[in-house]
C-alpha cells in the first residue's frame, strides 16, 4: 500500500470513528499503518493449500511440539 492510500485510510477511518487526530500524532499513525499494511501483505502472499484452513479452535502449542520435520527451529 502506498503512503497516498495509507494516508486516505487513516483520514477516512479517523473521520469515520469521530476520532481526532492531533497533527503531532499523524506521522506516527501513518508509520504504524505502513508497517501493518507490510505486514498484512507478507501473511496474503503466503501460499495456502487446499487442506489448509482456519482451525475452529486455536490450540496454542510449546516448542518440544513442533515436529522435527517442520523446518521450524525451537531454539
Amino acid at each position: 500500500m502506498d503512503r497516498q492510500r495509507i494516508e486516505a485510510y487513516v483520514d477516512a477511518a479517523a473521520a469515520a470513528l469521530d476520532l481526532p487526530l492531533d497533527p503531532a500524532h499523524r506521522p506516527g499513525v501513518l508509520a504504524y499503518f505502513a508497517v501493518a499494511a507490510q505486514l498484512a501483505e507478507s501473511v496474503l502472499a503466503a501460499p495456502l493449500g487446499v487442506a489448509d484452513d482456519a482451525a475452529p479452535v486455536f490450540v496454542p502449542i510449546g516448542p518440544g511440539d513442533v515436529p522435527a520435520s517442520s523446518g521450524v527451529s525451537t531454539r
